[in-house]
């Protein structure tokens, strides 16, 4: 299964390696499909691809860490 979403993180977070880090945790892909990073936010542009379980603990694990995790409603980042 693959999920897109939008993540959002705020300045506190922006140097932390959270994407790499729910790489290597949970069983899931993950592909930055776009991102905007300056020094007081960063908005990615997601793609999640493993099992709908393990997508949805990834996603909470960037929730509880601070991480505004918002689903891709239309198709823009293709």
């Amino acid at each position: 299964m693959k999920r897109k979403v939008y993540l959002t993180f705020p300045q506190k977070l922006i140097r932390d390696p959270l994407i790499y880090r729910v790489g290597h945790e949970f069983r899931v892909v993950t592909n930055i499909r776009c991102a905007s990073v300056t020094d007081e936010i960063g908005v990615v542009g997601l793609e999640f691809e493993g099992e709908p379980e393990e997508i949805g603990r990834a996603m909470e694990y960037l929730k509880s860490r601070g991480v505004l995790v918002e689903p891709v409603v239309m198709n823009v980042i293709e």
